[in-house]
């Protein structure tokens, strides 16, 4: 009995109990799934429902606490919900806020991946986590947790890059990325159809109008970088495709692990770098 439960695995993409020497999932038709590529540590924490996003929210979350105890300004303790907690512009720069000041005029491009991971405020991360823990399960749901990454990762680069190009001097948030989800969205309601996709739509197309209408009231809002990351969305989202065109493959979880690795590697320069400026300073 004992040998029989060490030769049993998860199937890397259905979750369903499999042998792990077959040749092919007989669920899902995943070709040898006990394959050290397929199902490996990585593979498994990416396919457990939530855990990747709640990994970006507490990557969010940390970045922005250490942005507060790197170097809060007075505003912190102030009574405009605004300003509440809000970090100093030089703890933000250091750790990695972009716009065309640090990457046109600095050549800090690592920067477009850094500032989604920054935020100027409790309301700021707030809403933007709020919305990164609705739109996230239903790209995950339709893309797959491998695509949603991809799609979050690179929408956010490619909206601050439109930010920039549209001179923006200075921005953070991860608004650029949760746009992207909301495009990628967009483009399978619009583009699966049905009762199901047209709901879908309909919802999207409602926050995004909203968003935009928000974003021309209130001063400071990366309008650029929004729209930025909603249309880089919808082109990801048709060039990688969804569940019902065609199922993950291993090219996805390639770009997935590229996105992840690139992404570490910044954050990680991001605070040694700072960490560093700050002691020597």
């Amino acid at each position: 009995m004992r040998q029989q439960q060490r030769l049993s695995i998860l199937c890397p993409r259905c979750r369903k109990l499999i042998s792990k020497d077959v040749l092919q999932c007989p669920y899902c038709g995943t070709t040898r799934p006990g394959s050290i590529l397929k199902n490996n540590m990585w593979v498994r924490g990416m396919a457990q429902e939530g855990q990747l996003i709640r990994a970006i929210i507490y990557a969010n979350i940390g970045m922005y606490l250490l942005s507060l105890i790197m170097n809060p300004r007075l505003s912190t303790l102030s009574f405009n919900p605004l300003y509440l907690l809000s970090p100093d512009n030089k703890s933000l720069f250091l750790l990695g806020a972009t716009g065309a000041v640090p990457v046109f005029r600095i050549g800090r491009w690592w920067t477009l991946v850094a500032a989604n991971y920054l935020h100027g405020g409790i309301l700021h991360i707030a809403f933007n986590m709020i919305a990164l823990w609705q739109l996230a399960p239903l790209v995950v749901m339709e893309y797959g947790n491998y695509r949603m990454f991809v799609i979050y990762s690179m929408s956010g680069v490619i909206g601050y890059l439109v930010s920039c190009l549209a001179g923006v001097s200075f921005t953070i948030g991860a608004s650029a990325s949760v746009c992207g989800l909301m495009g990628a969205a967009l483009y399978f309601g619009r583009s699966s159809g049905g009762v199901y996709g047209r709901a879908v739509y309909s919802q999207i197309i409602g926050w995004a109008v909203a968003l935009f209408v928000f974003g021309f009231i209130v001063p400071g809002i990366n309008n650029w970088g929004h729209g930025g990351g909603i249309v880089a969305g919808v082109v990801l989202g048709y060039l990688l495709g969804y569940r019902g065109l065609r199922p993950e493959r291993q090219g996805h979880r390639i770009l997935a692990a590229a996105c992840m690795l690139i992404t570490a590697i910044v954050l990680l320069w991001s605070v040694s770098s700072t960490l560093l400026i700050l002691l020597f300073s």
